[in-house]
């Protein structure tokens, strides 16, 4: 059961082959018996997930149907969940328990879906290898002596490992698509706005979005469809009709205008990633793409336009996290700036600390011109690339990370280094395009993606083209040893 996809799942249940009650009970287990190895989960819902499968039973029993009616997921540890613990990965949260549940929470519930837990994260989605959580590093299931990626790397190490079929995730700089390439997975950054941001905890509040984590676009295209749509409650979501996703896999790709940035083959890549890159162009252009080679000029200047935008606003978003009204709050304090300081200091670790610190810096008056401002304009100049490129070409094609996963604790010393593995994903999150990591192959037996950016709102296109892909290769289908 374990190695079935939400696809699988979905005919299953509606053959009747077994209940999501049955399947439930197996993924638990599993998750009890396998996870203490990979530190995936920071909480387990058993009795939520035993009562919404009975649901789903009873539901399909009266005649429901729905590709996720019982089917089982987890999400990321900063969706917020009804009297479940919200930690974001954090001391700082480690008491948290939601009142209400977020939009996307919520949506998926009602479409049917058995929420197992919530998986482990990045401190505040603040890192690229999922060490700076409160609760521990999570593995790579591939390696265990490797990262999963971050900071969604709970939910990519737990749907590698065969734990469950899918999971939610969040991606401000690549953390959907980074730790799906780590993982041999199919995840995909919506366009920002597709999906509702309410309930969902802030990093950076004009890069964040929520996504799916599978083994299969099909699989994406299934979730992504249950959490897609417009949310009043949302400021930045955006009222466009959400399209049959699962409808759209199947188009030819006879024409379709692949582009292809000389800037993604630098010397900063790995030269095996780049021949896996091009064996998956050789397997499009089978397909009927052509390929052009483009230009984005700026994308040199957008890791550190990002390092300046994203802890600014982070800085301004945890601000709220003083001790006072939720959260961690320090032992006997002497006054209100001692528990300030206090219950910051504690309940923050080091790699969120450090970008408070720098966003505080660049946004303060004698600064703010010269690097947050200055930022902002080279984004502009980010996206401005991508409209002339996409003015050519219907998709754009590269690696999604410039080297295979690395050791857990290689980079720690060296922040600056595990920025640089975002060069080719945050540039997506700073002009707000959707983008899609696939499985492309193995390097030293660890997994390397591809990844596929498209025009706003074509997350169909996204998937079509990863989807023919698939059918035509077998890289998604491989399983890490042991799992």
């Amino acid at each position: 059961m374990h190695q079935m996809t939400l696809a699988e799942i979905a005919r299953g249940l509606a053959d009747k082959k077994f209940s999501s009650e049955e399947l439930t009970k197996v993924l638990l287990a599993r998750i009890t018996q396998l996870d203490p190895q990979l530190n995936s989960f920071i909480s387990l819902t058993e009795e939520l997930a035993l009562e919404q499968a009975k649901a789903a039973d009873a539901r399909r029993a009266n005649g429901e149907s729905g590709a996720l009616l019982g089917a089982p997921i987890a999400h990321k540890d900063l969706f917020c969940t009804q009297g479940i613990r919200t930690s974001c990965g954090s001391k700082m949260l480690d008491n948290f328990k939601a009142p209400y549940d977020a939009t996307v929470v919520s949506k998926l519930a009602a479409a049917g879906t058995v929420t197992l837990g919530k998986t482990n994260m990045d401190e505040f989605a603040m890192g690229s290898a999922n060490e700076s959580s409160w609760y521990g590093a999570v593995k790579n299931p591939w390696n265990l002596e490797h990262v999963p990626g971050g900071s969604s790397g709970g939910s990519a190490a737990a749907v590698a490992a065969r734990l469950l079929p899918a999971a939610t995730a969040t991606d401000t700089g690549g953390s959907i698509r980074q730790p799906a390439a780590f993982t041999n997975l199919t995840g995909l950054k919506p366009t920002y706005g597709r999906v509702s941001r309410w309930g969902m905890i802030a990093y950076a509040s004009s890069l964040d979005q929520g996504g799916p984590l599978a083994r299969t676009a099909e699989d994406c295209a299934i979730l992504l469809q249950g959490m897609a749509g417009f949310d009043p409650n949302d400021s930045t979501s955006i009222d466009e009709p959400v399209p049959d996703y699962a409808a759209g896999l199947n188009g030819s790709l006879q024409g379709l205008r692949i582009g292809v940035p000389k800037e993604y083959f630098g010397a900063g890549l790995d030269p095996r990633i780049a021949d896996l890159i091009q064996n998956s162009i050789q397997e499009l252009q089978k397909l009927g793409a052509v390929i052009k080679e483009i230009s984005l000029p700026n994308m040199q200047h957008a890791i550190p336009a990002y390092y300046v935008i994203a802890p600014a606003e982070a800085s301004s978003n945890l601000s709220r996290f003083d001790g006072v009204r939720f959260g961690h709050r320090c032992e006997d304090p002497k006054n209100l700036e001692d528990l300030y300081k206090r219950s910051r200091g504690e309940g923050f670790g080091a790699e969120v600390q450090r970008r408070i610190m720098v966003g505080a810096y660049a946004l303060s008056a004698g600064y703010y011109d010269a690097y947050y401002l200055k930022a902002q304009k080279i984004r502009r100049l980010v996206k401005n690339d991508f409209m002339a490129a996409f003015n050519e070409v219907d998709i754009i094609l590269g690696p999604t990370t410039p080297n295979p996963a690395w050791k857990l604790g290689a980079k720690n010393s060296d922040p600056v280094a595990a920025y640089l593995e975002d060069v080719y994903t945050i540039t997506a999150n700073l002009a707000g395009l959707p983008g899609l990591s696939m499985p492309a192959g193995f390097v030293d037996g660890l997994p390397v993606g591809v990844q596929l950016l498209a025009p706003y709102f074509q997350e169909g296109r996204l998937l079509n083209v990863a989807h023919q892909y698939q059918l035509n290769t077998d890289w998604h289908t491989r399983t890490p040893t042991g799992f």
